[in-house]
């Protein structure tokens, strides 16, 4: 197993961290006895990062009766407030003291503030007093490091980085998402402050195995037959300076055993110059299913009535190159899961973005599409549950 150095602490931090959401299900629970077997198999491998989230039904609780059996003191604890439950500055605590009896712990090494996606929110939580909150927490050893998890534009990430004294952060990232969400700007926007950046979906929840392409496997297959789409999509990652640790949702031992075995060979610069063309063939072969040809630049931001214009032209392609489930959920995470939507039908047809866009694209035309095609019934449905939750 390689590790990473938290600049911020000196934490030796595996490379490959356990993400906790996807554990086998008996029924309608959690498999205890075989995710057990699976995270044994990793912390003797040497991981030592293990990320839940409250809202993650079960993990937090599969997590803590794992740790009890001897493991607590070889791992860092991730977890995350669900902030988007918060009415009164009491409630913080109240969730923390649950998340604490459910991990059987008196103390988490990484907290974050879970999807926090704008600058709107953050404020809002300041209000509420999360700044005095988290001070009385570290303070009293129970939180050692602050971060939050993000989805959403790269301007509003850099926001978030600027905003507070983060210990690090956590961002969706991989070779398909370079230029979408914080993107590789934000990775090393936030590498350049100090912050460890941990990252999540590396493979698109599978999708860049489970359901790439015939002419990307083509691809990547042609380039080496021995290696398989997981390993050149974590590889891609690791290749990084930038990347600290890398989140893997692994259920099955085998999988354990595979991260691992990559995990141990992928320092910093193990791609060469003709394995990087490879990725540049397969995103686009790939990308060759997109509605809008945007690049991410973001010339045509800030939108004056507050359109995230490039994440929603993201996910909107999203739904062609992944699926409509995939390309819904990145639309409701990204634009409309906040205390200030971004999302398409905020367009006033002003036509100042389309000034500015090096790829000449036809804004205002597109965005109609995006609204017509993202913005549905169930899309409308998710917006007032989320609305409900607290996000207002």
């Amino acid at each position: 197993m390689l590790y990473r150095e938290n600049p911020k602490n000196g934490d030796k931090l595996s490379i490959l961290g356990y993400g906790c959401l996807r554990y086998t299900k008996k029924g309608t629970a959690i498999d205890q006895e075989k995710a057990e077997r699976e995270m044994a198999a990793a912390v003797e491998a040497g991981v030592n990062y293990f990320d839940t989230a409250y809202t993650y039904g079960g993990s937090e609780v599969c997590l803590g009766k794992f740790l009890a059996k001897g493991y607590r003191d070889r791992v860092n604890i991730a977890t995350k407030l669900p902030h988007y439950y918060l009415k009164q500055p009491g409630d913080m605590q109240r969730y923390f003291a649950e998340e604490l009896e459910r991990l059987q712990t008196d103390h988490v090494e990484y907290y974050l503030m879970h999807m926090l996606n704008d600058l709107n929110t953050w404020n809002r939580l300041e209000d509420l007093g999360i700044r005095e909150w988290i001070a009385e927490k570290k303070q009293a050893g129970e939180i050692k490091n602050i971060g939050f998890s993000f989805h959403g534009g790269c301007e509003q990430f850099k926001k978030l980085v600027d905003a507070y004294e983060w210990d690090f952060c956590q961002i969706q990232y991989n070779y398909m998402d370079e230029y979408t969400q914080a993107g590789a700007e934000g990775l090393r926007y936030a590498h350049a402050k100090g912050l460890p950046v941990i990252i999540m979906e590396p493979l698109r929840g599978g999708r860049l195995v489970n359901a790439l392409p015939k002419e990307a496997q083509h691809i990547f297959q042609k380039a080496n037959p021995e290696r398989s789409f997981a390993e050149w999509g974590l590889r891609w990652l690791w290749n990084q300076p930038e990347v600290t640790v890398v989140l893997s949702g692994m259920n099955d031992v085998t999988q354990v055993q595979e991260n691992v075995r990559i995990a141990g060979d992928s320092p910093v610069g193990n791609l060469t110059d003709a394995e990087q063309k490879v990725f540049d063939r397969v995103k686009a072969s790939i990308n060759r299913k997109i509605k809008v040809p945007c690049t991410g630049c973001g010339y045509c931001m800030p939108c004056p009535f507050g359109v995230d214009i490039s994440t929603c032209f993201a996910a909107y392609n999203t739904r062609y190159t992944d699926g409509f489930y995939s390309g819904m959920k990145a639309y409701l995470m990204c634009t409309t899961i906040k205390k200030d939507t971004s999302n398409a039908a905020k367009c006033r047809q002003c036509g100042r973005c389309e000034s500015h866009c090096p790829q000449a694209i036809e804004i205002r035309k597109q965005l109609k599409q995006v609204k017509k095609h993202m913005e549905n019934p169930i899309y409308k449905v998710a917006a007032v549950i989320a609305k409900w939750i607290g996000y207002r």
